[in-house]
């Protein structure tokens, strides 16, 4: 995504009423270089940063006061429903003790939520995290670099599948 672009996004999104003029902020997020399908509707409070690739499918929904944070690819799936105070981010580091820093080299790895996920209040969804199809994220939960399958509820600190879905 284009850096400068998506900083006066930030500035400029929270001058438009929550729940209005979705049209304009895909828009603006497709000049920024993120691929935002049909009918994606994002509140104006969700902050996005990055110079990484973003993709949202058609009919999604970014809720209140998100964070995305993609220094490599993030893919969120169609019909999609993201709570608000949600964060998703690619960025971490690799931990060395030797280091100056134990937060060392900086790392990114890609995330992928699949199609019509619900993502409930205040997720977070780490670097590496891959979400099948039809999942639900519970309240609060942290997904963790892992694969999880299709049709299931993932919660918890840190998040593990707790009911599988028919």
């Amino acid at each position: 995504m284009r850096t400068i672009v998506s900083y006066i996004n930030n500035l400029i999104f929270p001058l438009i009423p929550e729940s209005r003029a979705f049209g304009f902020k895909r828009l603006m997020l497709r000049i920024a270089g993120a691929e935002i399908g049909a009918n994606v509707k994002i509140s104006s409070s969700c902050k996005i940063f990055g110079a990484g690739e973003l993709v949202i499918g058609d009919n999604t929904w970014v809720g209140y006061q998100c964070t995305i944070v993609t220094s490599s690819r993030i893919t969120i799936g169609k019909n999609v429903d993201i709570a608000p105070g949600v964060y998703i981010g690619t960025g971490t580091h690799v931990i060395d003790p030797a280091s100056d820093h134990i937060a060392a080299l900086d790392i990114s790895r890609d995330v992928r939520i699949g199609d019509g996920c619900w993502i409930c209040v205040n997720a977070t969804i780490l670097p590496g995290s891959e979400i099948g199809d039809k999942c639900v994220v519970a309240a609060a939960a942290v997904v963790g670099d892992k694969y999880h399958d299709e049709k299931v509820l993932i919660a918890g600190v840190p998040a593990k599948i707790i009911k599988h879905y028919d």
